[in-house]
C-alpha cells in the first residue's frame, strides 16, 4: 500500500505529492528504505483531474515496484531519482543548503528534465536547460519582474547547474549512468566574472566603529566581534556566553545558526566542521561582559517570560536571534550614518584583509576564519595587491607632476609640496 504525502508551498498550496512504497526488510531484519517518487500536477489542472492522475501514478509506481523494475538504469526517470539523492545527501549537506538544493530541483530542474530517463539524459538536454535559464526572467520575492536585473546572472545559472551536476554525480557513483552528461567540459556555459571582494578600508572601518558607539549594546558587540574575529554571521548568532573565557580573552566557535523558511531557527556545526578558538582584544571582552550583565537584568525584569539559554545575541525574550536579522540591522545602521552600503559578510572579508595588512601570517588568518583549505584564504592576498597598486597610483597623483618637455629635453619629475 502506497503512502502519499502532499508537499505545500509557503502559502499552503499543494505543489506536489511524494509517493512511498515499502521495500520490506533485508536478510538481517533491517528495514529497507522505501521506494520513493514524486508526482507534480501540471498547471491549471482541476482538483478532480489531479486526484485521478495521482491515483494513476500511484498504481503505475506500485506495479513497477512489484515487478522490480523501479530503480533500474533503463527505467528510472530523473524525477524519480531525486528523492533518493536528497535522502543520501542529508548527512553531507548542511540543512540550509539541502533545503536550497531541494527547492532548486523541485522548482527549476525537475520541470525541465524530470520526465527524461537517467539513461537517456545527454549533454544536449543539459545544454538546452542552460539555454532556457539564460532566457528566464528574474523575479523579486513579491513575484514582480526585477527591472534592474531582468535576466538570471551567469553566477545564478552556474549555481543551478551545480545542483544538477551533484545529482548526476551521485547517479554515476551508484552505477545508474556510465558518464555525467552535465560535465562542464561538454557544455557551453555563460561566462562568470569573479566578484570583487567587498571590504571596509582601514579608514572606513575606523569611521564605522566610531558611529557604533551610540548604538544599542547588543549591536555594538555583534559588529565588534564580526570585524575582530572574522566569524560568519551564523557563527556569531549561535554564540553563548559560556563560549568566552574572560581570563584568557578567548572565544570558542563550535556551532552556527541557520534559518529555513517556515521552520524554527536551527543549530549546526560550523562550516567544514571547523571548531576553533579565537583570541580577542580586551575591549571586545569587556563589551561581552557588559552585555551579559544587561541580559541578566532583562531576565530578572521578564521573569518566567524570559526564554534565554545563555545566548549572547537574543530577541526581546531571550530566545536566539534570527540569523537573518544582523543583515537587516547592519544595512539600516550604514544608511542611518551615511556610510557606504556593504553586505554584513564584508566585515568578515575586512577582518581577514586588515590582519594581512598588519603583517599577520596567512596560516593564522586561515585558522581564525575557519577555512578548511588555505586556497580559500589566499583570495585575500589579491585584494591586498589591488589596494597596493591603488596606493601607488594615489601617491603618483599626489606627488609627481607630468613630465615637461623643454627644448626636446625631458626634465625629471618634480615633487609637489604637500600643504
Amino acid at each position: 500500500m502506497a503512502n502519499i504525502t502532499p508537499r505545500k508551498d509557503k502559502n499552503g498550496n499543494i505543489i506536489s505529492y511524494r509517493i512511498r512504497v515499502s521495500r520490506g526488510y533485508d536478510g538481517q531484519g533491517n528495514k529497507l528504505n522505501p521506494y520513493v517518487t514524486t508526482y507534480k500536477p501540471a498547471p491549471n489542472m482541476t482538483k478532480k483531474q489531479i486526484e485521478k492522475e495521482l491515483q494513476r501514478q500511484v498504481t503505475l509506481f506500485e506495479e513497477e515496484c512489484k515487478k522490480g523494475t523501479i530503480g533500474t538504469a533503463t527505467n528510472l526517470k530523473f524525477r524519480d531519482f531525486v528523492p533518493q539523492y536528497l535522502e543520501i545527501k542529508k548527512g553531507s549537506l548542511s540543512p540550509r543548503i539541502h533545503f536550497e538544493y531541494a527547492r532548486t530541483l523541485n522548482d527549476v530542474i525537475i520541470p525541465a528534465l524530470g520526465h527524461i530517463k537517467l539513461s537517456e539524459l545527454n549533454p544536449a538536454h543539459v545544454q538546452a536547460f542552460i539555454n532556457q535559464l539564460q532566457g528566464d526572467i528574474r523575479r523579486k520575492k513579491d513575484g514582480t519582474i526585477d527591472e534592474d536585473n531582468p535576466k538570471l546572472s551567469p553566477a545564478t545559472i552556474r549555481r543551478k547547474l551545480t545542483v544538477l551536476q551533484s545529482v548526476l554525480t551521485q547517479a554515476l557513483k551508484l552505477g545508474l549512468i556510465s558518464q555525467n552528461p552535465a560535465d562542464s567540459k561538454r557544455l557551453t556555459l555563460p561566462k562568470v566574472t569573479t566578484p570583487k571582494i567587498e571590504i571596509f578600508s582601514k579608514q572606513e572601518a575606523a569611521k564605522m566603529l566610531e558611529c557604533l558607539e551610540n548604538e544599542p549594546l547588543q549591536f555594538q558587540v555583534l559588529i565588534q566581534l564580526a570585524i575582530m574575529s572574522g566569524c560568519r554571521c551564523g557563527e556569531l548568532c549561535a554564540l553563548k556566553f559560556s563560549d568566552f573565557d574572560y581570563n584568557t580573552c578567548k572565544m570558542t566557535v563550535e556551532r552556527s545558526a541557520y534559518k529555513i523558511a517556515g521552520q524554527p531557527i536551527g543549530i549546526k556545526p560550523p562550516k567544514d566542521y571547523e571548531v576553533r578558538t579565537i583570541t580577542l582584544n580586551e575591549y571586545c571582552i569587556e563589551l561581552v561582559k557588559l552585555l551579559q550583565a544587561e541580559k541578566r537584568r532583562e531576565a530578572q525584569k521578564l521573569g518566567t517570560a524570559w526564554n534565554g539559554s545563555d545566548w549572547v545575541f537574543t530577541q526581546f525574550d531571550g530566545t536566539i536571534i534570527n540569523p537573518q536579522t544582523p543583515t537587516v540591522q547592519f544595512s539600516k545602521f550604514l544608511k542611518r550614518h551615511g556610510l557606504e552600503h556593504k553586505k554584513f559578510h564584508a566585515l568578515r572579508h575586512s577582518s581577514a584583509t586588515l590582519l594581512l595588512y598588519g603583517g599577520a601570517n596567512i596560516k593564522t588568518v586561515q585558522q581564525r576564519l575557519g577555512h578548511a583549505d588555505i586556497v580559500t584564504t589566499n583570495k585575500y592576498l589579491h585584494a591586498i595587491q589591488e589596494a597596493d597598486e591603488q596606493a601607488a597610483d594615489i601617491l603618483q597623483s599626489m606627488l609627481i607632476t607630468q613630465k615637461n618637455n623643454t627644448q626636446g629635453r625631458t626634465e625629471p619629475p618634480k615633487l609637489q609640496k604637500i600643504s
